[in-house]
Parts: structure tokens; sequence; C-alpha cells
């Protein structure tokens, strides 16, 4: 068993069974998610009975690193992991200037939910792959535990955590969840539920199941066309759930917890990047409060379409804004390493 996948009720319960007292799973608690400790030895405060039974009977390494590169600026480290069966992930760290940032700087987590992805998206390297299995909630919970370790030796922390890499986190929704209570737990690492995103391609039943649960953690949706036969060619999970279910369920999502909707949006040459596209766009999203994050399309081996070019992405961006959709351009990180959006597959990392 994990012991990240325990979550405070069932810790508690376990120790139980172990004749401990209450106060010990405090400690445990507290050690794994405020000290960061990585092994049962680094519980000191522990008795040395209680720390063998946790180092025999519970494991604290449900992912092993297996290789880690680093991009050319620095800025961006991918990590490939491997899971227990064999299984391989990636997960991602990317540090943003703090002069861009008000002198505070932002150290993001791109974490992965699923080995695979059952979606299909045509132009998403983990959508070529298909789907291996959905991670548990430690081994969700690990990736960022390994990170913070990591940066914790800098005398830095974690800022912000996005559910955008290999996987649909809808897909394995309890597991996502849970992994985000641990998280979130103020007793534990506390980290703040608005500093959380999660990213769907659009399935509707869970984007309501989420609205109704009134998180405070920020919903983006993998958009990318603006016509029903458009994203059907791109995005399969079109023939289930279409453009205006999905945009009904987002609007529900605002009634429900009046937070904002970023729509995503891998700007691809020649197909939807023209100002036709930004207007049709714009008329779709009238009325929802959102906002729109585009990004030139990343490369990957089983999609050749291109990336929309500077000239007209920022045309694109504006034909938006003048139709009242807030538009932001964002920046491409770690390409050279296969570290940016929709790259992330089970191999491509070398040493």
């Amino acid at each position: 068993m994990f012991i990240y996948d325990l979550d405070f009720p069932a810790l508690t319960n376990l120790l139980q069974q172990w004749d401990e007292p209450a106060y010990r799973v405090k400690q445990v608690w507290q050690g794994l998610y405020q000290h960061l400790y990585n092994s049962a030895d680094e519980f000191t405060t522990l008795p040395k009975s209680l720390r063998e039974k946790l180092a025999e009977r519970l494991s604290f390494s449900p992912i092993k690193v297996k290789l880690f590169q680093d991009s050319s600026d620095g800025q961006t480290r991918k990590t490939l992991f491997e899971l227990q069966g064999g299984h391989l992930i990636e997960a991602v760290l990317m540090r943003y200037d703090p002069s861009t940032n008000s002198g505070k700087g932002r150290r993001t987590l791109c974490i992965s939910t699923q080995a695979g992805c059952a979606m299909g998206c045509v132009f998403c390297a983990t959508g070529q792959m298909g789907f291996s299995r959905h991670l548990t909630t430690g081994e969700i919970v690990a990736q960022v535990m390994y990170y913070a370790r990591a940066l914790k030796e800098e005398g830095l922390a974690v800022t912000n955590i996005v559910f955008m890499g290999m996987g649909e986190p809808f897909h394995n929704y309890e597991n996502t969840m849970a992994a985000i209570d641990t998280l979130n737990d103020p007793d534990g690492y506390n980290f703040g539920a608005r500093r959380f995103t999660i990213s769907t391609v659009g399935l509707v039943p869970q984007i309501k199941r989420f609205a109704d649960e009134k998180r405070q953690v920020n919903l983006a949706i993998s958009l990318h066309a603006a016509d029903d036969n458009e994203r059907l060619v791109i995005m399969p999970v079109n023939k289930r759930y279409k453009i205006d279910d999905v945009i009904q369920a987002c609007k529900y999502y605002v009634e429900q917890t009046h937070r904002r909707v970023t729509f995503e949006w891998a700007l691809i040459s020649g197909v939807n990047d023209t100002p036709e596209v930004a207007r049709k766009l714009a008329s779709r999203l009238k009325g929802v409060m959102c906002h729109v994050n585009a990004i030139p399309l990343n490369p990957t081996e089983g999609y050749h379409g291109e990336a929309t070019d500077r000239q007209r992405a920022m045309i694109f961006k504006e034909t938006l804004e003048q139709a009242g959709i807030e538009c932001t351009i964002r920046m491409r990180r770690g390409i050279d390493i296969q570290a940016g959006c929709v790259q992330l597959e089970r191999a491509s990392t070398s040493s």
C-alpha cells in the first residue's frame, strides 16, 4: 500500500488498527506534507516501533524517477517516472521569471493523472499513445511531492499546480479530486484551492458534477474549434459532447461557482487561427464569464499541423477582444525537450 493513497481518515483508521494513540496520525500527516519526509526513517519524532511499521507495511515510493531533462534556458524540467507495473508518465516543472510576475516568480507543476489518454486528440502526443490506466491518488500526489522536495532544497516552493499533463483528469475524476483534497488539507500541504487548475476536453457530466461541488479550483476547457465538424476532426470527444453542450455546462459551472472559465486554444496554422474562426468563437462564448488562453501549436510526431506565426496569433487575439472576449497568447515553454502542452508521452525523455 502506498502511503500517499491514504487520506487522513484512512490513515487514522490504519493507526488505530496498530493501536497507536490518536496524536500520532497528525504527526505522520504533517511529516509527509509539511516536512516532506520521503522515508520512515525521517520521522524522528515517532517511536522506533512505529517507524518500523511504516517502513514494512507502507511504500513511500509509488513512482520512481527514471530520467529528467532540463530545457536549454534552464526554466523547465521534465521528469520521466515509472509506475508500479512498468507504465511510464511525465510531469513538468516550469519556472517563470520574477520580473514578469511582480517580482514574485512562479513555479508551476504540470501533473499527469493517467498513463496515456483515451480521448484521442490528434494533435496531442499523449492522445496518440492511447490509454493504459488511471493513476491512483497517491501516484498523482507523489509527483507534486517530488518537485516540492526538490524546490525546498533551493528554499523555494510550488506556486501553482495544473492538471494538464498526461491523461484526462475528469476521466479519472475520483482519484484526481482526492489528490486535490489531500494537497489542499490545511493540516498538511495546505496548497490553496485557487492555485489548482484542472483541464478537460469537455466531459459534460463531470463538468456539472464539478460545478455542483462548488470547489474553488480553476476550470480550463480544451476547445480548439468553434464548429462541431471541425472539432470532431481533431477531437473525437466531440462526437459525444458537442460544443453547445460543453458551453452550456460551462455556463452552469459559472452560475454555481461564480468563477471564470478558461478556454484553451492551440493555434494551428490555417486550421483554427483565422479572424473568421475568432469571430465564430466569440459568438459561441457570448455571455460566458471566460478567458481564452491561446498558444501556437507545439509539434508532435503524429500530427503534421503547424504552429500559427506571431502575426496571425495577434490578429486572432485582437479579433476576440474586439468582440468582448479576453484573450492571452501564452508563452511556449520547454519545446526543445518536448515538455510543452500536448507534447508529453511515455518515453520521450533522455538524460
